[in-house]
């Protein structure tokens, strides 16, 4: 399997990192970025619309990831930081993101979820009871 730090895999997210404000909507204060099975790395922003038809930083870099025709994701970061420039913050992948994650290959029940610099969970653990229900009796 790939090995890359977690400080590394932050810091290809924080080089995403270019919020831009249009009206009173944020665009690209969440940066991500991902390493597949084979090393690959891929990143995206999030586009928040007051719509809801934007998208998570996560769901672009998977996009990206996709695009180049890889499924299996090793591990992921998603970091935010305000437009103020304030501190960088790590942040765990909301429920929707852990869902599209597992839904993209099977194997991703063991991606590796950065959340912090010292701190890993794998995507089983954050996301439980991933096994269809049997029918009742």
């Amino acid at each position: 399997m790939i090995v890359r730090s977690n400080d590394s895999l932050i810091d290809a997210a924080v080089a995403v990192l270019h919020p831009h404000l249009v009206g009173d909507r944020l665009f690209g204060d969440v940066a991500s970025a991902l390493i597949t099975d084979t090393g690959s790395v891929y990143v995206g922003v999030c586009i928040d619309t007051a719509s809801g038809t934007g998208f998570c930083a996560e769901h672009a870099a998977i996009a990206a990831m996709v695009t180049a025709r890889e499924y299996k994701i090793a591990k992921i970061v998603a970091v935010w930081r305000g437009e103020d420039g304030g501190p960088l913050h790590v942040l765990p992948p909301c429920g929707r993101c852990r869902e599209f994650i597992r839904q993209v290959d099977a194997a991703n029940l063991d991606t590796e979820v950065v959340l912090g610099r010292h701190r890993t969970s794998r995507l089983r653990e954050l996301l439980p009871a991933t096994d269809w229900p049997a029918p009742l009796d």
